[in-house]
């Protein structure tokens, strides 16, 4: 076997080898899911709003006698 024909081989084998690999990701790399996309001080300056808001309606509400 000729030095080229050799060399040839052993990149196809490397090729095989990655091929029969390809889809197989380890369980720790992928994502688990238990982040959230925001970040707990942004989540609650949201609820902050949000329900300083409602109330802050329901009292301007119900100190003009439901007419707002």
């Amino acid at each position: 076997m000729t030095t080229s024909k050799r060399l040839a081989d052993k990149k196809v084998q490397r090729f095989q080898k990655n091929i029969t690999k390809r889809g197989a990701v380890p369980e720790t790399v992928s994502k688990k899911g238990e982040k959230y996309p925001v970040g707990p001080i942004l989540l609650g300056f949201f609820v902050f709003v949000v329900v300083g808001s409602s109330l802050f309606q329901i009292i301007r509400t119900a100190t003009s006698g439901g007419m707002a």
